[in-house]
Protein backbone atom coordinates (compact mmCIF):
# COMPACT_ATOMS: atom_id res chain seq x y z
CA UNK A 1 0.00 0.00 0.00
CA UNK A 2 2.48 2.55 0.69
CA UNK A 3 4.57 1.69 -2.34
CA UNK A 4 0.65 2.34 -4.48
CA UNK A 5 0.67 5.74 -2.53
CA UNK A 6 3.92 6.99 -3.56
CA UNK A 7 3.29 6.09 -7.10
CA UNK A 8 0.02 7.92 -6.67
CA UNK A 9 1.97 11.19 -5.35
CA UNK A 10 4.59 11.00 -8.01
CA UNK A 11 1.93 11.15 -10.62
CA UNK A 12 -0.33 13.91 -9.31
CA UNK A 13 3.07 15.46 -9.02
CA UNK A 14 4.21 15.50 -12.83
CA UNK A 15 0.10 16.24 -13.97
CA UNK A 16 0.28 18.96 -12.08
CA UNK A 17 3.54 20.18 -13.47
CA UNK A 18 1.81 19.94 -16.94
CA UNK A 19 -0.95 22.35 -16.25
CA UNK A 20 1.73 25.06 -15.32
CA UNK A 21 3.41 27.51 -17.77
CA UNK A 22 6.97 26.83 -16.24
CA UNK A 23 6.87 23.50 -15.18
CA UNK A 24 9.16 22.18 -12.45
CA UNK A 25 11.67 19.59 -13.15
CA UNK A 26 10.27 15.62 -12.52
CA UNK A 27 10.52 14.49 -8.96
CA UNK A 28 13.28 12.04 -8.26
CA UNK A 29 12.25 8.67 -6.84
CA UNK A 30 15.16 7.35 -4.90
CA UNK A 31 15.87 3.29 -5.50
CA UNK A 32 15.00 1.16 -2.21
CA UNK A 33 17.87 -0.29 -0.78
CA UNK A 34 18.43 -3.77 -1.61
CA UNK A 35 17.30 -6.76 0.87
CA UNK A 36 19.82 -8.44 2.46
CA UNK A 37 18.75 -12.34 4.13
CA UNK A 38 18.62 -12.27 7.77
CA UNK A 39 22.16 -12.53 9.50
CA UNK A 40 24.42 -12.29 5.73
CA UNK A 41 27.31 -10.51 5.96
CA UNK A 42 27.31 -6.74 5.29
CA UNK A 43 28.86 -6.19 1.84
CA UNK A 44 31.74 -3.98 2.30
CA UNK A 45 31.75 -0.28 0.16
CA UNK A 46 33.95 -0.69 -3.31
CA UNK A 47 37.26 1.02 -2.59
CA UNK A 48 37.19 4.62 -4.68
CA UNK A 49 39.42 4.07 -8.23
CA UNK A 50 41.65 6.39 -9.81
CA UNK A 51 42.01 6.71 -13.57
CA UNK A 52 46.11 6.90 -13.96
CA UNK A 53 46.68 8.67 -17.32
CA UNK A 54 49.26 6.50 -19.66
CA UNK A 55 51.94 7.95 -22.07
CA UNK A 56 50.58 9.82 -25.11
CA UNK A 57 49.55 6.84 -27.15
CA UNK A 58 49.38 4.70 -24.32
CA UNK A 59 45.66 4.03 -22.43
CA UNK A 60 44.64 4.90 -19.15
CA UNK A 61 44.63 2.52 -16.39
CA UNK A 62 42.48 2.04 -13.23
CA UNK A 63 44.82 1.52 -9.73
CA UNK A 64 42.80 1.36 -6.60
CA UNK A 65 43.09 4.87 -4.37
CA UNK A 66 45.70 2.93 -1.77
CA UNK A 67 47.84 2.26 -4.30
CA UNK A 68 48.24 5.57 -6.01
CA UNK A 69 51.01 7.37 -5.10
CA UNK A 70 50.69 11.09 -4.26
CA UNK A 71 53.83 11.97 -6.97
CA UNK A 72 51.30 10.53 -9.41
CA UNK A 73 49.06 13.24 -9.13
CA UNK A 74 51.74 16.41 -9.09
CA UNK A 75 54.01 18.19 -10.71
CA UNK A 76 58.10 16.52 -10.58
CA UNK A 77 61.44 17.92 -11.18
CA UNK A 78 61.32 15.72 -14.05
CA UNK A 79 58.17 17.96 -15.15
CA UNK A 80 59.51 21.01 -14.78
CA UNK A 81 63.04 19.95 -16.68
CA UNK A 82 60.72 19.13 -19.28
CA UNK A 83 59.11 22.00 -19.68
CA UNK A 84 62.10 24.54 -19.28
CA UNK A 85 64.05 21.67 -22.10
CA UNK A 86 60.84 22.12 -24.62
CA UNK A 87 60.95 26.18 -24.50
CA UNK A 88 64.33 25.71 -25.75
CA UNK A 89 63.74 23.12 -28.26
CA UNK A 90 60.63 25.00 -30.19
CA UNK A 91 62.39 28.63 -29.64
CA UNK A 92 65.03 27.07 -32.37
CA UNK A 93 62.30 25.56 -34.63
CA UNK A 94 61.29 29.30 -34.53
CA UNK A 95 64.23 30.53 -35.47
CA UNK A 96 64.69 28.10 -38.36
CA UNK A 97 61.12 29.28 -39.40
CA UNK A 98 62.19 32.74 -39.23
CA UNK A 99 64.92 31.81 -42.15
CA UNK A 100 62.38 30.71 -44.16
CA UNK A 101 60.80 33.69 -44.98
CA UNK A 102 63.62 34.97 -46.31
CA UNK A 103 65.04 31.93 -48.34
CA UNK A 104 62.73 30.21 -50.02
CA UNK A 105 60.25 30.29 -53.28
CA UNK A 106 57.75 28.22 -52.51
CA UNK A 107 54.17 29.43 -50.77
CA UNK A 108 53.81 25.78 -49.79
CA UNK A 109 57.01 26.04 -47.35
CA UNK A 110 55.52 29.39 -46.34
CA UNK A 111 52.68 28.10 -44.93
CA UNK A 112 54.65 24.99 -43.33
CA UNK A 113 56.45 27.93 -41.48
CA UNK A 114 53.75 30.25 -40.98
CA UNK A 115 51.74 26.81 -38.80
CA UNK A 116 54.78 26.08 -37.59
CA UNK A 117 55.07 29.12 -35.87
CA UNK A 118 51.85 29.22 -34.58
CA UNK A 119 51.28 26.12 -32.95
CA UNK A 120 55.02 26.25 -31.36
CA UNK A 121 54.57 30.20 -30.05
CA UNK A 122 51.35 29.28 -28.21
CA UNK A 123 53.26 26.12 -26.70
CA UNK A 124 55.93 28.36 -25.54
CA UNK A 125 53.04 30.40 -24.11
CA UNK A 126 51.91 27.74 -22.42
CA UNK A 127 54.97 26.32 -20.69
CA UNK A 128 55.77 29.28 -19.78
CA UNK A 129 52.60 29.85 -17.71
CA UNK A 130 53.24 26.28 -16.81
CA UNK A 131 56.56 27.37 -15.00
CA UNK A 132 55.42 30.41 -13.38
CA UNK A 133 51.97 29.07 -11.72
CA UNK A 134 54.33 26.64 -10.05
CA UNK A 135 56.66 29.04 -8.94
CA UNK A 136 59.42 27.80 -11.23
CA UNK A 137 61.90 29.64 -12.96
CA UNK A 138 61.31 30.41 -16.51
CA UNK A 139 64.17 30.24 -19.13
CA UNK A 140 64.94 33.13 -21.80
CA UNK A 141 63.73 32.54 -25.35
CA UNK A 142 67.09 31.37 -26.51
CA UNK A 143 67.91 28.88 -24.15
CA UNK A 144 68.52 25.96 -26.07
CA UNK A 145 69.86 23.76 -23.92
CA UNK A 146 68.02 21.06 -21.45
CA UNK A 147 69.61 21.02 -17.54
CA UNK A 148 71.60 17.98 -18.34
CA UNK A 149 72.95 18.24 -21.65
CA UNK A 150 72.16 18.83 -25.46
CA UNK A 151 68.86 18.42 -26.34
CA UNK A 152 67.34 15.98 -29.04
CA UNK A 153 66.75 16.74 -32.30
CA UNK A 154 68.28 20.01 -31.79
CA UNK A 155 70.57 21.93 -34.69
CA UNK A 156 74.14 22.55 -33.99
CA UNK A 157 75.94 26.21 -34.52
CA UNK A 158 77.20 24.49 -37.68
CA UNK A 159 74.22 23.58 -39.18
CA UNK A 160 72.09 26.68 -38.38
CA UNK A 161 74.57 28.44 -40.48
CA UNK A 162 74.78 26.06 -42.91
CA UNK A 163 70.99 26.41 -43.29
CA UNK A 164 71.10 30.21 -43.15
CA UNK A 165 73.56 29.92 -46.28
CA UNK A 166 71.13 28.29 -48.52
CA UNK A 167 69.00 29.84 -50.80
CA UNK A 168 65.97 27.88 -53.17
CA UNK A 169 65.33 25.15 -53.25
CA UNK A 170 68.28 23.42 -51.64
CA UNK A 171 67.47 25.68 -48.73
CA UNK A 172 63.75 23.85 -48.58
CA UNK A 173 65.40 20.03 -48.68
CA UNK A 174 67.86 21.34 -46.29
CA UNK A 175 65.02 23.17 -43.92
CA UNK A 176 62.85 19.69 -44.72
CA UNK A 177 65.30 17.38 -42.94
CA UNK A 178 66.39 19.70 -40.64
CA UNK A 179 62.82 20.10 -39.56
CA UNK A 180 61.91 16.66 -39.74
CA UNK A 181 64.65 15.90 -37.33
CA UNK A 182 63.91 19.06 -34.98
CA UNK A 183 60.81 17.09 -34.54
CA UNK A 184 61.63 14.19 -33.93
CA UNK A 185 63.79 15.10 -30.91
CA UNK A 186 60.76 16.92 -29.35
CA UNK A 187 59.05 12.74 -29.27
CA UNK A 188 62.07 11.52 -27.85
CA UNK A 189 62.13 14.21 -25.21
CA UNK A 190 58.28 13.11 -24.59
CA UNK A 191 59.05 9.35 -24.02
CA UNK A 192 62.26 10.34 -22.02
CA UNK A 193 60.02 11.89 -19.80
CA UNK A 194 57.40 9.11 -19.60
CA UNK A 195 60.32 6.75 -18.56
CA UNK A 196 61.08 8.78 -15.48
CA UNK A 197 59.48 7.84 -12.41
CA UNK A 198 56.20 9.88 -11.26
CA UNK A 199 56.59 11.85 -14.39
CA UNK A 200 54.09 13.24 -16.67
CA UNK A 201 51.03 12.58 -14.86
CA UNK A 202 50.35 16.04 -13.67
CA UNK A 203 46.91 16.56 -15.71
CA UNK A 204 48.21 19.44 -17.46
CA UNK A 205 51.70 18.31 -18.60
CA UNK A 206 49.97 15.21 -19.85
CA UNK A 207 47.35 16.95 -21.98
CA UNK A 208 49.90 19.01 -23.15
CA UNK A 209 52.47 16.33 -23.99
CA UNK A 210 49.76 14.45 -25.70
CA UNK A 211 49.18 17.43 -27.86
CA UNK A 212 52.78 18.41 -28.67
CA UNK A 213 52.88 14.42 -29.95
CA UNK A 214 49.66 14.33 -32.37
CA UNK A 215 50.94 18.14 -34.01
CA UNK A 216 54.69 16.93 -34.09
CA UNK A 217 53.94 14.04 -35.73
CA UNK A 218 51.33 15.00 -38.13
CA UNK A 219 54.15 17.88 -38.96
CA UNK A 220 55.93 15.06 -39.81
CA UNK A 221 54.39 12.95 -42.24
CA UNK A 222 53.53 16.11 -43.61
CA UNK A 223 57.05 17.07 -44.20
CA UNK A 224 58.30 14.03 -45.08
CA UNK A 225 55.77 13.97 -48.05
CA UNK A 226 57.16 17.32 -49.13
CA UNK A 227 60.46 16.30 -49.11
CA UNK A 228 59.69 12.79 -51.17
CA UNK A 229 58.46 15.34 -53.75
CA UNK A 230 61.43 17.93 -53.82
CA UNK A 231 63.87 14.77 -54.43
CA UNK A 232 62.20 13.21 -57.63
Amino acid sequence: MMRFALYMLVAAAMLAGCRSADPAPPAVVPAAPVAQAPGAPREAPQAPRIIQPGAPGAPSRSVAAADAPRARIAHTAADVAFMKGMIGHHAQALEMTELLRTRTESEQMKMLAMRIDVSQSDEIRFMQHWLRARGEEVPGPHAHHMPGGHMPGMLTADEMARLAAARGPEFDRLFLAFMIRHHDGALVMVRELFEADGAGQEAEINAFTSDVVADQQMEIDRMAGMLRELQK
